[in-house]
């Protein structure tokens, strides 16, 4: 393997850590970046890396918020099932969080299974990834000047209701369909306009991109098919591995950004990429 496409792969990996948590679209960022540096692999192997690389980024999440996480076990459960024996370790509050988590990925669970060949062909280009990158970040916009001064409703994940999880899935539902919508920056739209925190909208919309990225890399690496060659193997490994340093730093980044600033600056740095794919793509077109 060439040393070229190792460096390829550590710049993926670092716009993949960067941009998944953010809400400015990752899926845009790695279509502008394909522009300018194209792993030297097979059209098959990258589709598939593009997704498999964010599991690096989400196995920052499981690192960052275990105890969070992880729903057994005697330390530090607020909410045991039992007093005593087994159900004493068992955190009904952090298993609560799980149902609602599930119940929000069912709507993109089911379009995904259903529709993913379909919608990549119809919506997997710049004009859509552009459009998608303008409207939400006008949405953004709008959104942080009509919630200014308006207290949240639902200030923790164990305030957050069923019904509440159900719209923020909705919400995904839509960027799952639409590139460029950004899977975090949908969620967290969402959840602002239904009275949830900036914290706690970020912090859900972490626990929802587990099992989503999971499922979404999963069946990726199954219509691949797990036949890797040796350089293949290695691009994806360094890919994930970077894509996992550089989310830890990124997401402690945006829990303290977000304490003190609104979202509205992401909304603005949307409007102007999407702006820069419809010029940068209409050039090529006429060219």
């Amino acid at each position: 393997m060439e040393f070229i496409e190792i460096i390829k792969a550590i710049v993926l990996g670092i716009v993949e850590g960067v941009t998944e948590w953010l809400p400015v679209s990752s899926t845009g960022h790695m279509i502008l970046v394909d522009e300018f540096l194209k792993l030297g692999m097979s059209d098959e192997f990258k589709e598939m890396f593009e997704v498999v690389i964010q599991l690096g980024a989400i196995m920052a999440v499981v690192v960052l918020y275990w105890s969070k996480l992880w729903p057994f076990g005697r330390k530090n459960n607020n909410a045991p099932l039992k007093t005593e024996g087994f159900g004493a370790c068992i955190k009904t509050d952090i298993f609560q969080m799980w149902f609602k988590v599930l119940v929000a990925c069912v709507p993109a669970a089911i379009v995904g299974l259903l529709f993913d060949d379909e919608l990549n062909a119809l919506f997997y280009n710049p004009w859509t990834v552009a459009i998608a990158l303008i409207v939400f970040g006008v949405a953004f916009i709008v959104i942080e000047k009509w919630n200014k001064g308006r207290t949240a409703k639902i200030n923790s994940i164990d305030d957050l209701t069923y019904k509440a999880a159900l719209i923020i899935g909705v919400f995904q539902l839509i960027a799952a369909v639409f590139p460029g919508t950004s899977r975090s920056g949908a969620t967290i739209v969402g959840a602002l306009l239904i009275g949830i925190s900036r914290t706690v909208a970020a912090e859900f919309t972490f626990y929802l991109a587990i099992p989503v990225m999971f499922g979404a890399s999963l069946l990726k690496l199954v219509k691949f098919g797990l036949a890797f060659t040796g350089p293949e193997l290695a691009v994806l490994l360094i890919g994930m591995i970077t894509a996992f340093v550089v989310s830890v730093f990124v997401i402690r980044f945006l829990m303290d950004y977000i304490k003190k600033h609104d979202f509205t600056v992401f909304g603005w740095y949307r409007i102007v990429l999407g702006l820069l794919v419809i010029i940068y793509f209409t050039v090529q077109t006429v060219i």
